[in-house]
C-alpha cells in the first residue's frame, strides 16, 4: 500500500520529490568517504584489531546513511516500516563500535577485556531483542507515511549512545593523566576530540529531532562523519597512527576528490549555488596545499637523493681506508711474527739448557716469559687471518682427514691444562671410526683449539667436554660443552663478531681480543659447515658446535682461496 501518488524512487534512493535539498548532500558523500576512508586503513594494516574496528565503525555509518535515505524518499509504507525497526539496532551498533574503536586505541592496540565486551553486550542486548516488537514501532500514520517509535524504546537506545559518549570522555580524561609521553597523550586527545564532536553531533541532531519531531536537523549531524575522518587523516599524517606513513598529497587528493564528487548530490538551487562556491573555496585551499605538499615532496627526495650520494662516497672512502687498514696489519703482523718467533726459539733452547745449566727461580721467569710470548704469536696470527679473511687471500689446503683423530689430538693436548684448574676433561668418541672429512687440517685445529681452550679459561668448577660425532651419515659434528658461566640466548650471534667480548668474559680474562670465534666461524664456513653456539643463561654453562659436511664442492680441488 502506498501513502501519497507519487512514483517511487529509481533504486529505492534516487527521487525527483526530495524531501530536502541537504539529503543527498549529507548522506552519499559522507557515507562512500567514510567508507573508502576505512577500506584504505584496512588494506594497509588488515591484522591491527584497530583497523578492523575503522572499517566496522564506517561500514555501520553508512549503513545508517543508506537506511535513513531510503526512509526519507520512499512511500511505500512497507519498505518504510521495515527499514524503520532497524533504526534503534543501527544507532546503538554505531556508538558502542566508536566506544569500542576508541578503547582498543587508548589500550595500544590491545583487545578489551572481557568483561568490558560483556558490559557492551548488555547494553546493545535490550535494542537488538525490543527492535521487533510493539516497544519500538507502535504504530504508522498513512498521512505523512511516518511509523511512530515506542517512547520508552527510543528514549533507551538514546541513552546507550549517551553512555558510549560519556565512556569516551572519562577514559580519555584517565588515559591523559596516566600517559607519560607527551605525543601519546596528543594523539589521544586528538582522537577523543574528533570522536566526541562526531558522537555529540550525531547524538544531539538526532535527539532534538525526535522531540521537536522535525528530522530535518538530523541531516547536519551527518556531517560528524567527516570531521571524526579530518581528525584521524591528522593523526595519520602527523602522528603516524595506524603505523601508516601516509603522504599528505594523498589525503588532499581524496578530499578533492570528495568535494567534487558532493556536488553531484546537491540540486541545483540557491542553496546548491552557495554549496558549489563553498566547494569552489576549499577545494583551492586543498589545491594550494597539495600543490605545496607536492613540492616539499620532491624538495625531500632531491634532499635524499644527495644525501645517499654522499653516503655511497663516504662507503667507498670507508671500504678504502678498511683495506688500507687490512693491509697494515697484515704487513705489521708480519714484522711482529718473526721476532716472535725468534725469541720462542730462543727461550726453549735456554730452557733445555743448550746455554747452560739454568738456577729454578730464572726457569720460572722464563716460563712465564715463554707464556707471554705464546699469546703474542697467537694474536699476531689471529690478526693476519682477520686481514687475509677480510681481503679474500686467506688460502686452504684440503685433504681427507679423520676428525675424531683430530679431536682426541686436542683432547690430550688440553688435558694438563684441564687438570691444572681442577677441571674434568672428558672425551667421547663414537665407537666406530668415521668417514673421512676433506680438511684444512690445521685450520680445523685451531677453531676446535680455540674453542677447548676458551672453555677451560672459562669454567671454574665442573667439566668440559669434547665429542665427534655423525650426523645423519651427510656431516661429522665436534662440539664443546662446559659448565663455565655460559650467556644470554640474544648473545648466540653476537659472540661470533670482531673483536667482541662479553661484559662477563672481559672481567673473567683481560686477555682475549674477541677474535677467535670470528676466525674459526670463517674456517668453518670455507669447509660448507656451519659453528653456532647454544646456552641457557648466564651460569648454566655453554655448548660450542661445529659441523662440517663429508661432501664439500669447495674442496674437491684440494686447495682454494677465499
Amino acid at each position: 500500500m502506498f501513502c501519497t501518488d507519487i512514483s517511487q524512487p529509481f533504486l529505492f534512493l534516487f527521487s525527483d520529490s526530495v524531501p530536502s535539498t541537504l539529503l543527498y548532500y549529507s548522506h552519499i558523500p559522507t557515507a562512500l568517504f567514510a567508507l573508502i576512508f576505512g577500506w584504505s586503513i584496512f588494506m594497509r594494516r588488515r591484522e591491527l584489531l584497530a583497523a578492523k574496528l575503522l572499517l566496522a565503525l564506517v561500514s555501520v555509518f553508512a549503513l545508517w546513511s543508506f537506511t535513513d535515505l531510503i526512509v526519507w524518499v520512499n512511500v511505500d509504507s512497507r519498505i518504510v516500516s521495515f527499514f524503520w525497526s532497524f533504526f534503534g539496532i543501527i544507532y546503538a551498533l554505531l556508538f558502542l563500535s566508536v566506544l569500542y574503536f576508541f578503547l582498543v586505541f587508548v589500550n595500544d592496540g590491545r583487545d578489551v577485556p572481557f568483561r568490558t565486551k560483556l558490559v557492551m553486550a548488555g547494553l546493545f542486548l535490550p535494542v537488538a531483542v525490543l527492535s521487533a516488537t510493539s516497544y519500538h514501532v507502535e504504530s504508522f500514520n498513512l498521512v505523512s507515511c511516518e511509523a511512530t517509535s515506542g517512547a520508552l524504546y527510543e528514549r533507551y537506545y538514546y541513552l546507550v549512545g549517551a553512555v558510549a559518549f560519556i565512556w569516551v570522555l572519562v577514559t580519555m580524561l584517565r588515559c591523559y593523566q596516566r600517559t607519560e609521553s607527551r605525543s601519546d597523550r596528543s594523539m589521544k586527545l586528538l582522537l577523543a576530540i574528533g570522536i566526541e564532536m562526531f558522537l555529540a553531533l550525531f547524538f544531539v541532531t538526532s535527539y532534538v529531532s525526535s522531540v521537536t519531531d522535525s528530522f530535518y536537523l538530523e541531516q547536519y549531524g551527518m556531517f560528524g562523519m567527516t570531521i571524526f575522518l579530518v581528525f584521524l587523516g591528522v593523526l595519520i599524517s602527523k602522528y603516524r597512527m595506524f603505523n601508516i606513513r601516509v603522504i599528505g598529497a594523498q589525503l588532499l587528493v581524496a578530499g578533492i576528490f570528495g568535494l567534487m564528487t558532493a556536488r553531484f548530490f546537491y540540486p541545483q538551487t540557491k542553496e546548491g549555488m552557495v554549496i558549489s562556491i563553498a566547494n569552489l573555496i576549499l577545494t583551492s585551499v586543498a589545491g594550494y596545499f597539495l600543490v605545496r605538499s607536492v613540492r616539499r615532496e620532491v624538495e625531500r627526495k632531491e634532499e635524499l637523493q644527495r644525501i645517499s650520494d654522499s653516503l655511497a662516497q663516504a662507503n667507498q672512502r670507508l671500504k678504502s681506508l678498511d683495506n688500507a687498514k687490512s693491509e697494515f696489519i697484515s704487513i705489521a703482523s708480519h714484522q711482529l711474527r718473526t721476532p716472535l718467533t725468534a725469541i720462542k726459539g730462543y727461550l726453549s733452547l735456554i730452557l733445555e739448557g743448550s746455554y747452560g745449566e739454568v738456577s729454578r727461580e730464572i726457569e720460572d721467569v722464563l716460563e712465564k716469559v715463554n707464556l707471554v710470548n705464546r699469546h703474542l704469536i697467537q694474536l699476531v696470527e689471529d690478526l693476519l687471518n682477520v686481514s687475509r679473511i677480510d681481503t679474500g687471500r686467506i688460502r686452504y689446503s684440503f685433504e681427507p682427514a679423520h676428525s675424531e683423530l683430530i679431536v682426541a689430538d686436542l683432547a690430550d693436548m688440553f688435558q694438563p691444562i684441564a687438570r691444572e684448574r681442577g677441571l674434568e676433561l672428558r672425551l667421547r668418541l663414537p665407537k666406530k671410526s668415521l668417514r673421512r672429512v676433506p680438511l684444512d687440517a690445521p685450520k680445523i685445529r685451531e677453531a676446535l683449539s680455540n674453542l677447548i681452550d676458551n672453555a677451560i679459561k672459562y669454567t671454574e668448577q665442573g667439566s668440559v667436554t669434547v665429542s665427534v660425532e655423525d650426523i645423519g651419515h651427510t656431516r661429522v659434528r665436534m662440539s664443546v660443552t662446559d659448565t663455565g658461566m655460559g650467556f644470554e640466548p640474544g648473545m648466540a650471534e653476537e659472540i661470533f663478531g670482531k673483536f667482541v667480548r662479553t661484559a662477563e668474559t672481559t672481567k673473567k680474562c683481560v686477555s682475549g681480543t674477541g677474535l677467535g670465534l670470528y676466525v674459526g666461524r670463517k674456517f668453518v664456513e670455507a669447509h660448507g659447515g656451519r659453528m653456532w653456539a647454544e646456552s641457557d643463561g648466564p651460569g648454566t654453562g655453554s655448548r660450542f658446535i661445529i659441523e662440517i659436511p663429508y661432501a664439500n664442492p669447495g674442496a674437491e680441488g684440494g686447495s682454494g682461496e677465499a
